[in-house]
């Protein structure tokens, strides 16, 4: 098998983060300006396609070759744009994402960050020029005097800039080489590549969008603003009752009290609160209702959607490398608003007409109605319809099957309830009471919370976010609730020290350890520099901690701590873990595979996959009445899993929504 190592340079007038690949590629203006290579590790050569140089005869004849592996990093990009200069879609299968690889193997994306975490000697690394390279040569220019009213840089109007731009293009081979080089001994798992060429075609596949949704949405939502602004104006006098500081500064000499900040949250408890000014009232209302950011995704669908009407590139596979859960890109589909309302047909034929005196009368907060009808803006493809599907109680099932905690196994092989069930084992009550309009119905409220909070060693911090106060509960009945939960779980309780036990051990010792299926070992490779604990799950997949050492944490315990990405500062740097975020790891790692079963398992069977949200698979379905069929694909065992309880729910619908 021969290894061709690829990089290639584009030039287009759409803006990529905007937009995406697939819009980014159709531009009738697309091309591609450089194309980096090199074979088996050999000296990086460049093509410059820009000023004429054609493809070699050996590039050319390797790029549908079987036995020629083409390497790249975020391969989804040259891939794409690959195919589009060929006139073909190109065989996923001989594609590599060195980007994946990283990913699988614990690290950031981004071949710059990557390759600074890795420890990259300079000369390997990306050269940090790139950035400006591109905006100097990859997008439009601003038409000035000085630069002769040109809308675009061409390699002849800046001649050393470009030859340091071929130079970038070559590094950046160099760098995935080196990348590759490093990672060598920890492959990605051949199912991996599988599903990662599954997510390519489910990208390019797309779902179409109602456009005339989308531009009705945005013309009502600036209206809306406009108006709520100059209310707002009239009310305060304030020249831009938008500024944070202006708004601040009003409000608190309306209302005679200091005020932190107006965030969301902020904004919220202020109106829950007996205020005395009616106009302060207003104002906080105004402000929530300006500040609802969900009808941006409405502006992100239309800077998306392809010629065709369709919208692709929606999923990041490995995004959350953590577990290897998808993240959300463009839209951002894992994270819509929910839809409450029950007559969302009505609501959405009133933004179709432009409705807006209605839209007022009958749902009042238009922004929030708005909000509520994002989902229904993805439709079937004409004379389809939506199979809407998913696990139910995905996390609890697999937690339940990992800790063996029995009792939680019956609730999922019968009835299924297990708020009621678990308000049951907590307070001692007959699960046959806790059922509308008896007094002990109250006890679900508890029990809801606490699974939702509890089962990742969560303890009263983890109630109050998960809304436990907003719910009705009281501070004081809180600490009950946790412990309640924890003395009916005992084996989830044991399960988080055990796998913290392991773990610690693992590293301290470098000997493999087993709980429960789940196998912690040190890896290495210490020619490459690379150390990692590693989780193997009971799919074969592993999840990998890069650098593991143990340390004290507060109350001078070894604790584990390895090198990721920190969510907040967004940099590669130093955390720290415990068990029950190692099991939260595990648990929804192991649900992400199960998920990944499903979705093969119903591509095998024919059905196209528009996208997927976290557990649930929109399937652009030709017969409703195929419901039934993908309900019980999703719910067939699995067998490494072997008596984990799988069931799933759903419904056929004519635009997305949630039941």
């Amino acid at each position: 098998m021969v290894d061709l190592y690829i990089d290639i340079e584009t030039y287009s007038s759409v803006d990529i983060k905007k937009s995406g690949l697939y819009r980014y590629v159709q531009a009738p203006d697309f091309e591609i300006l450089l194309f980096a290579y090199s074979f088996n590790g050999a000296p990086v050569q460049i093509v410059d396609l820009a000023q004429g140089e054609q493809l070699p005869q050996e590039v050319i004849s390797s790029i549908n070759n079987p036995n020629v592996l083409k390497h790249a990093y975020n391969a989804s990009f040259e891939w794409f744009c690959l195919s589009k200069y060929f006139g073909c879609m190109l065989p996923l299968d001989q594609w590599r994402c060195t980007m994946l690889h990283g990913l699988y193997c614990g690290y950031t994306a981004g071949l710059e960050a990557t390759g600074e975490a890795l420890g990259l000697p300079r000369e390997k690394q990306k050269l940090s020029t790139g950035a400006a390279l591109i905006r100097t040569f990859c997008v439009p220019c601003k038409p000035t005097k000085s630069n002769g009213h040109r809308t675009r840089t061409l390699p002849h109007h800046e001649p050393e800039k470009w030859e340091l731009f071929k130079e970038y293009c070559k590094q950046d081979v160099r760098t995935e080489m080196e990348i590759e080089r490093r990672l060598s001994a920890f492959p990605v798992p051949e199912n991996e590549q599988r599903l990662w060429e599954l997510d390519q075609v489910i990208n390019a596949r797309g779902v179409r969008v109602d456009r005339d949704l989308i531009t009705g949405a945005l013309a009502l939502d600036e209206t809306v603003t406009g108006e709520l602004t100059m209310e707002a104006i009239r009310i305060s006098g304030l020249d831009n009752p938008k500024s944070v500081q202006q708004l601040t500064r009003w409000l608190q000499e309306e209302m005679g009290e200091e005020l932190t900040d107006l965030r969301k949250d902020t904004v919220r408890t202020l109106l829950k609160s007996d205020l005395e000014s009616d106009v302060a009232r207003r104002m906080l209302e105004i402000r929530q209702e300006l500040s609802k950011t969900s009808t941006k995704k409405y502006a992100a669908m239309n800077e998306a959607v392809c010629d065709d009407g369709r919208v692709r590139g929606l999923l990041q596979f490995y995004g959350a490398n953590r577990t290897g859960r998808w993240a959300g890109r463009l839209v951002q589909v894992q994270n819509l608003p929910r839809n409450y309302l029950e007559t969302l047909e009505h609501a959405r034929e009133c933004v179709l007409g432009r409705k807006l005196d209605a839209l007022k009368l009958i749902y009042g907060n238009v922004p929030d109605t708005l909000s509520q009808l994002i989902r229904t803006a993805f439709v079937p493809s004409e004379g389809r319809v939506f199979i809407v599907a998913d696990f139910s109680a995905i996390e609890a099932r697999v937690i339940a099957w990992l800790a063996r905690e029995e009792w939680r196994n019956e609730v999922f092989r019968t009835h299924g309830k297990i708020y009621e069930a678990s308000a049951s084992q907590m307070f001692g009550v007959p699960i046959e009471k806790i059922v509308k309009g008896q007094p002990e119905y109250a006890l679900r409220q508890k029990g809801k919370i606490a699974e939702l909070a509890l089962g990742y060693q969560g303890g009263v911090g983890a109630l109050v976010t998960m809304g436990a106060l907003d719910m009705g509960l009281t501070e004081d009945e809180l600490p009950e609730i946790v412990q309640r939960w924890r003395q009916a779980n005992k084996r989830i309780v044991d399960l988080w020290y055990a796998v913290e036990n392991a773990a610690l051990h693992t590293v301290r010792t470098c000997q493999p350890t087993g709980v429960n299926g789940l196998v912690f070992a040190r890896e290495g490779d210490r020619q490459n520099g690379q150390d990692f604990l590693t989780i193997t799950l009971p799919s074969g997949r592993k999840l990998y901690y890069a650098r593991p050492f143990l340390a004290p944490n507060q109350w001078g315990n070894d604790s584990l701590h390895y090198y990721g990405m920190d969510q907040t500062s967004k940099k590669w740097t130093e955390l720290d873990t415990y068990g029950g975020k190692l099991v939260e790891n595990c648990v929804q790692a192991i649900s992400r595979d199960c998920l990944a079963v499903a979705m093969q398992r119903l591509t095998a069977a024919g059905y196209e996959i528009a996208f997927h949200v976290h557990d649930e698979v929109i399937i652009d379905a030709y017969n409703a009445d195929d419901l039934d069929r993908v309900c019980q694909i999703m719910s067939e065992p699995i067998p490494w899993v072997p008596g984990l309880l799988l069931k799933a729910d759903g419904f056929f619908t004519k635009f997305y929504r949630k039941e």
